[in-house]
Order: C-alpha cells, then structure tokens, then sequence
C-alpha cells in the first residue's frame, strides 16, 4: 500500500498502513490548526505550509514513527525548520 498525499512510500505492515491515512488526518488537523492560531495565517494556508514541509515528509515515513509524538511535537519540528530550514533542530528531536 502506498501512502496518500503523493508519498512513494510503501508500507508492508498491514496494520500500521490500514492506520496512516487516519493518522496524517489527525496530525493535518491539529498541527494546521496550532500553526494557524499562532501565525495568524487561514486554515487552509497553514495546512499547506505544513504539507509541503520537511516536517510532513518524515510524518509520512512509517520507518520514523513520529506519531508517537504529540501534535504539539510535530508542531515545534515543523517551527524549527521554518527557523532553521531543519525540522531535526527541535528540542524534541536533538540530545543537547
């Protein structure tokens, strides 16, 4: 099965790729929605913001897993790369 939103990433867990879809939906709706709150931004642009961003790339990535973080989590990923061009600059991501 191939992820949605124009990923080629093929996933071969069943389980896990029967979930993704639901999965990306949720983390779309919120992280849009905290990016929107803060920026000031429409809905909808701050839904593509997000989509087009490295951040969403590695969301996309079963291998990563990054659902185990919180909305709040990706969202400070998808801040540090808007600040650094590097979503692995977070405080979530980095052993400083």
């Amino acid at each position: 099965m191939l992820l949605y939103h124009g990923s080629n990433v093929e996933v071969s867990n069943p389980q896990i790729s029967d979930c993704i879809p639901y999965i990306l939906q949720f983390y779309d709706n919120e992280v849009s929605l905290l990016i929107s709150n803060k920026y000031g931004y429409p809905i909808m642009d701050s839904y593509r913001k997000f989509l087009f961003s490295k951040t969403y790339q590695m969301l996309c990535n079963p291998e990563l897993e990054m659902w185990e973080f919180s909305p709040t989590g990706i969202f400070d990923m998808w801040e540090a790369e808007l600040v650094t061009g590097e979503p692995r600059n977070s405080l979530y991501l980095r052993r400083d």
